[in-house]
């Protein structure tokens, strides 16, 4: 009897101490996802305590890179504008060439960008003047937020007009004849791609009606027209390791903070990266934030190339949506951060044409990154896509290569990522569809409606409707997969 008692006595101490309501003089060992944890007395140890902050810093600062992707991307940009460009604060910049196009982000390779970037906490008010003409585009926050949008969707609707971009906080009356627009932080991006049919003619006559100057109440500033980019080499892709830190610490330094960011702010904290200070990281930082880079963007590859927020966009394809995020990134109850992180790694901009739900009216872009057989795009297989009769686009289609390390055109000894419906020489199938290949050499007699790509290098491809038809809408109309030339 008494060594049943003892015996409860035991058990009973041993239960307290396993739920903590006694001391534990002994230590105790944990096996978790990130390792063995050691506690002494219940707390963890100091060894332990030094992984815990390890990991709670790597965690945040791998979710820190998705967040901080679409600021990267214009500030990388803006570095260009005034290091590699030389051009003025607010200036634009025109982006004609195949050469020209290549630091960007997912481009189209036929339509003609003009873009810039001002920085107005140094220029004060600015305007941008459009002449009328077929164009879209946006004005954007650094977070890549659309501000105002531009052409036949904007307030102009095509018809040309002068827009007023004011800095946070500006308190004065803004004049009469300007379509106005309120910038929450101090870097905008600028930017318009124009459409007529004709190319070379757009160009000329509508770039010479594109202008920037600075305004006041006393008057405008020096009119700064339209420069050539210069076909330098540069890059608006967000770098690897510490420099994408660096970038992003110039976002923070820069920009005023937003209540949605406060979180976020307060764990890079830890990081090295606080408003007002300078970014000086110890050697555990480096460390945390170097590791931090590969596994975060390792996680928005996989987020922008198997999306997991919305299925296909054609039952039974792996087509899907390539812009995921709307121009406000605002949904019901959250902020959309894979959304715009799935977008913004691969791409730049955004705007209501973009999104269109408008028959005839902007554009609708769909992505692929997989074959019919579920296997990955991949620069050293033959592929054929096969474009039904009718595409749904009163405009044109295109459909580009894109490299998947770059997120820029496929750089061949074709000079040409690109088929579209306005090359001439494309040739059609008896009843109408085309069939178009893509891969390291074209097959026999298809060469017009061929893309080289490299081997070894993987590739996805966006597929664009301009002034997308009904048929898009109600998908009456479809893309199949690419399949393999076997």
């Amino acid at each position: 009897m008494m060594n049943r008692i003892a015996l409860s006595t035991v058990s009973f101490t041993a239960m307290l101490i396993a739920i903590g309501a006694c001391p534990a003089s002994a230590e105790e060992s944990i096996d978790t996802r990130i390792g063995n944890l050691t506690f002494e007395s219940g707390y963890p140890s100091d060894e332990t305590v030094q992984k815990l902050y390890d990991e709670m810093d790597f965690q945040r600062a791998s979710q820190a890179y998705i967040w901080g992707l679409p600021a990267v991307g214009i500030n990388e940009w803006q570095k260009a504008q005034a290091d590699v460009f030389k051009a003025k604060n607010g200036q634009m910049l025109s982006f004609l060439s195949f050469k020209e196009k290549l630091g960007i982000l997912t481009p189209n390779y036929t339509t003609p960008y003009i873009v810039g970037i001002a920085d107005l906490e140094k220029t004060g008010p600015i305007v941008l003047e459009l002449p009328p003409g077929l164009m879209a585009g946006m004005v954007m926050d650094v977070w890549q937020r659309v501000l105002a949008d531009l052409g036949a969707v904007g307030p102009d609707q095509g018809k040309g007009g002068k827009f007023l971009i004011l800095p946070p906080g500006y308190e004065g009356t803004a004049p009469d004849g300007y379509f106005v627009v309120q910038s929450p932080g101090r870097v905008v991006f600028m930017g318009v791609r124009l459409l007529a049919p004709d190319r070379e003619k757009a160009i000329a006559e509508l770039i010479p009606g594109i202008k920037t100057y600075t305004w006041s109440p006393e008057g405008t500033g020096e009119v700064m027209p339209v420069r050539a980019e210069g076909e330098v080499e540069w890059s608006q892709m967000p770098p690897h390791g510490l420099p994408y830190w660096e970038s992003l610490n110039d976002v923070v330094q820069l920009e005023p903070v937003e209540e949605r960011d406060r979180f976020v702010l307060a764990q890079l904290r830890f990081l090295g990266i606080e408003k007002g200070k300078p970014f000086k990281p110890d050697a555990r930082q480096k460390k945390i934030l170097e590791d931090a880079a590969v596994v975060g963007e390792a996680m928005a590859k996989a987020n922008t190339s198997d999306k997991r927020v919305e299925p296909p966009f054609w039952e039974g394809t792996h087509w899907k949506h390539a812009l995921v995020v709307s121009t406000d990134q605002r949904k019901p109850g959250y902020d959309q951060l894979d959304e715009r992180a799935a977008w913004f790694y691969e791409a730049v901009a955004i705007s209501k044409a973009m999104l269109s739900e408008t028959p005839g009216v902007g554009q609708r872009y769909i992505a692929a990154y997989k074959d019919k057989d579920g296997d990955w795009l991949t620069g050293g297989t033959i592929y054929r896509l096969h474009v039904p009769a009718d595409p749904p686009a009163e405009g044109f289609w295109s459909v580009t290569a894109y490299a998947e390390g770059t997120r820029q055109m496929v750089v061949t000894e074709q000079g040409r990522p690109d088929i579209s419906s306005r090359k001439e020489d494309i040739v059609a199938n008896s009843d109408g569809s085309i069939d178009v290949y893509f891969g390291p050499k074209a097959p026999e007699g298809k060469e017009a409606n061929w893309v080289q790509t490299n081997p070894g290098e993987g590739w996805f491809a966006y597929f664009r409707f301009y002034g997308p038809t009904e048929p898009f809408f109600d998908k009456s109309w479809g893309l199949p997969d690419f399949e393999k030339v076997r």
